[in-house]
């Protein structure tokens, strides 16, 4: 899973900079490269924008792994401090 999340971020920053000379400069590299509006064009575009889709899921995975990791974490710190200051995790001495 790791080559294909590396793999899709080399994707999406070479179509990000595409973008960047679209907009500042109006030239489409992927079009000067294939032709405008041909299939393979197309695929490309269509490649670049399911490598970015992937970039959305990997990092919306690993938010809610990295949540659920301090979540964990968090109650286990808890948990050692009421031991830490009763002697027992039960008597409220």
């Amino acid at each position: 899973m790791m080559i294909i999340t590396v793999i899709a971020a080399v994707i999406t920053i070479i179509g990000a900079l595409n973008w960047l000379l679209i907009g500042a400069f109006s030239f489409d590299v992927v079009a000067a490269i294939f032709g405008a509006a041909t299939t393979v064009t197309n695929i490309v575009y269509v490649i670049v924008g399911l490598a970015g889709l992937w970039l959305l899921y990997y990092l919306i995975t690993l938010a809610l792994r990295a949540d659920r990791h301090e979540s964990f974490h968090r109650r286990t710190a808890h948990d050692h401090r009421d031991y830490n200051r009763t002697g027992d995790y039960g008597s409220k001495v």
